[in-house]
């Protein structure tokens, strides 16, 4: 079983195209099996894999980092719009020193990684998508509201502020999430700057920059594998099939039941599990199973 509460360590800052990202590499530092990258969506941060990344690097290089504009990279003047991030996620291999790593993706992470790959030239050894953010339609009408609205949203009292962030951090767990699993995720929005970002970031986030890369999906160079909850109260789980039907050599997809857009949260043992199991069976060389 993989603990809930893993907290990160302090983070190691790097500089990516002139931000402080704040980075973790986790596991042995010589005979690792294969370098591992993971990636988290909005409004996360890399906290939401720190269980998952823990198990993971017990024989792995795990790299997590936390996108600018989210978690303990916020600044307040950094682009946070999805193309930038592709660009940046792609120079921060490099610094890392990651060569050919496998990917695991959740949410916008996945338009990221796809993103770098796809446009950036960045090469990956596997991709493991979870319940991410790249076909159309995505954004829910509050999300769509806040875009067109951001200015207003920003000068929300700060106790209206931070029930609304509960209310929608809750409502992508399906609202069974923990107390303690709300104030993890909700802790970077709630000051003064957390406030400004939060909004900022949603209103940087426009399909465009998503749509290129469902043009090139076909193109993708590497192994891929999907994850998705079943419940998933944002993106629905049928976008789990057509992502299947878009990427090369027919992808299995893993669907969780009972489980919302949260699954590193929600079910951490299932979805470690899923990626051990994926990982395993491509350094062994074995047959991806897909499903037909």
């Amino acid at each position: 079983m993989i603990a809930m509460g893993v907290e990160l360590p302090e983070p190691t800052y790097l500089t990516v195209d002139g931000v402080a990202v704040a980075t973790w590499v986790l596991g042995p530092t010589a005979g690792a099996v294969d370098d591992v990258v993971m990636c988290h969506g909005t409004p996360w941060s890399a906290q939401v894999w720190a269980g998952i990344a823990h198990h993971l690097s017990r024989d792995r290089r795990v790299f997590l980092w936390d996108m600018p504009g989210y978690g303990r990279s916020i600044d307040p003047g950094a682009p946070l719009d999805l193309a930038t991030q592709m660009a940046r996620f792609a120079q921060l291999q490099t610094l890392w020193g990651a060569s050919r790593p496998h990917i695991v993706a959740h949410d916008i992470g996945g338009a990221v990684a796809l993103g770098a790959h796809l446009l950036h030239g960045s090469e990956y050894k596997s991709l493991f998508l979870w319940d991410i953010v790249t076909l159309d339609p995505w954004g829910s009408p509050f999300f769509r509201l806040v875009a067109d609205n951001a200015a207003v949203f920003e000068r929300l009292p700060a106790a209206l502020h931070t029930a609304l962030v509960r209310e929608y951090i809750a409502g992508a767990g399906n609202h069974l999430l923990s107390d303690e699993w709300l104030d993890r995720l909700c802790r970077p929005w709630i000051d003064e700057v957390g406030q400004t970002t939060f909004y900022r970031q949603i209103a940087a986030l426009r399909p465009e920059h998503t749509r290129p890369l469902v043009d090139r999906l076909s193109k993708v160079r590497c192994r891929t594998r999907v994850g998705w909850g079943a419940d998933d109260p944002w993106i629905p789980v049928e976008q789990a099939g057509r992502l299947r039907e878009l990427l090369p050599d027919d992808p299995e997809v893993v669907v969780l039941d009972g489980v919302g857009h949260l699954a590193p949260v929600q079910a951490p043992t299932e979805v470690g599990a899923a990626i051990s199991d994926w990982l395993a069976l491509l350094h062994t060389g074995g047959d991806a199973h897909r499903r037909r």
